[in-house]
């Protein structure tokens, strides 16, 4: 692995996905599907500064992309995409300097790392080593012709009717000794079908020029690349099934594998039971006897241990801490943390606020920027006003605290300990510990009203 580097091919189109989106930047479950091969190359003990993403079409959104979630990986352009070989030609005053370079295309996100790893570890064996897979059906995949101790490519629209026969097929990967590939890269010509200068080229002219050729056989699942939305729908559906095995394997009980979607990325303990029809994404995490009901979807949540999320709740970058307890039909989100034993119910809001240990905000209400003692009770409909127009406001609420149903908090607002408000309320001042804040009009009862509007008799 010394002195080797990695160039990932990022530069097509995708014309197929029929889609504004880059194709590498396509999301496979939630994650860009370069990302996979990225995280990849770093798991096999490539570092950032021996790793290139080659950009062309669309270059500036994989660039950005790149730059924020892979900082110290080289962006290099093809500002005209001429072919496979144009490709690794422009990316020449990158790698010419390394020993080694494996290419691999960016739309391959099943590869494993113990593969990737083979192919790092032939580096340097041969001149060339390619890899390919036995297609079931090889399509217009470029055929491997085998010779006793030589391999060459050619491509499906070049490839005469008993060529095209064959199915073992080039993936697109190869792993090059560099100072061979630079005696036959500027040989590369166009004298093709399609006109366009092909990095495969490079295999035949090494094996003119003496040079070691070979190819190693990798699992066609491994292999899918992504050409249209079809195929990453399959790659999505691939990935998922392998995410649920390991964690059934694990011990997380999945009611119906066939609804549930769990990203790559996120961590769920033994005897967490996850419902039908339930997304879980990005860092989440799920600790151990805690069950998500059916139609929930987490993003970023970090789910302690028996903890209940009943049913349709959506839960964004917050925390759920033990034995705590949220929906059905309920939005948590934006930094909202529920400490040990809180509750969040029935069509209620939680923005940015902290619901303190064994609290309840049962129903109908939204707490926004909000600090909540322990042991409170916030009743049906009451709200935090928590925006003048311009600027957010907090709310602080202290321990054992009873609000009344339809209270509403004109924040910054603050309640002291053991305090209650009265239903109807709309709390503009500070109400003190161990008193009643009553902030709504008196009632006044007009008699015949209603005789003297609807005509009674």
């Amino acid at each position: 692995m010394n002195n080797l580097c990695v160039l990932v091919m990022a530069a097509g189109k995708g014309t197929r996905m029929k889609s504004d989106v880059p194709k590498v930047l396509q999301t496979v479950l939630d994650r860009p599907m370069i990302d996979y091969v990225i995280r990849n190359v770093q798991s096999a003990g490539i570092e950032a500064q021996n790793m290139a993403v080659l950009v062309g079409s669309g270059g500036e959104q994989v660039e950005a992309h790149i730059t924020k979630s892979f900082p110290g990986v080289k962006v290099l352009w093809q500002h005209e995409q001429l072919g496979t070989g144009h490709a690794v030609k422009s990316a020449r005053e990158w790698w010419k300097d390394y020993d080694s370079l494996v290419v691999l295309n960016g739309d391959l996100p099943l590869m494993k790392n113990d593969s990737l790893k083979r192919l790092i570890a032939l580096a340097g064996e041969k001149d060339c080593t390619v890899i390919t897979f036995e297609a079931e059906n090889p399509g217009a995949y470029g055929r491997i012709i085998r010779d006793k101790n030589s391999v060459s490519i050619i491509e499906f629209k070049d490839a005469d009717e008993q060529q095209r026969k064959i199915h073992e097929v080039n993936a697109g990967c190869y792993a090059f000794k560099v100072k061979s590939l630079l005696s036959v890269i500027d040989k590369i010509t166009n004298n093709n079908a399609q006109h366009e200068y092909y990095i495969t080229d490079a295999l035949g002219l090494m094996n003119d020029s003496g040079m070691s050729t070979g190819a190693f056989i990798m699992p066609e699942s491994e292999m899918q690349g992504v050409n249209t939305q079809r195929e990453l729908a399959n790659v999505s559906r691939v990935m998922r099934d392998e995410i649920l095995e390991r964690f059934m394997s694990n011990g997380v009980r999945i009611a119906d594998p066939s609804s549930v979607y769990i990203g790559a990325d996120v961590e769920i303990s033994p005897d967490a039971v996850i419902m039908p029809n339930v997304q879980i994404w990005g860092k989440s995490s799920v600790g151990k006897n805690s069950v998500i009901g059916s139609g929930s979807i987490l993003t970023n949540a970090n789910i302690g241990e028996n903890v209940h999320v009943i049913a349709y709740a959506v839960i964004e970058n917050s925390t759920l801490k033990d034995g705590a307890k949220a929906g059905p039909f309920c939005y948590i989100r934006d930094n909202t943390v529920l400490e040990k034993g809180a509750f969040a119910g029935k069509f209620v809001e939680i923005k940015n606020s902290t619901i303190g240990e064994g609290s309840k905000v049962p129903h109908l209400s939204y707490m926004g920027d909000a600090t909540l003692g322990h042991d409170v009770n916030i009743g049906a409909g009451s709200i935090t006003c928590n925006y003048d127009g311009q600027s957010k406001h907090p709310t602080h609420i202290g321990d054992n605290c009873f609000i009344g149903s339809n209270t509403m908090f004109v924040a910054p607002a603050e309640v002291g300990n053991g305090a209650a408000t009265a239903a109807g309320s709309v709390i503009t001042q500070r109400v003190p510990d161990d008193s009643l804040g009553v902030g709504r009009a008196r009632q006044k009862n007009i008699e015949g009203w209603s005789l003297h509007n609807h005509n009674r008799n």
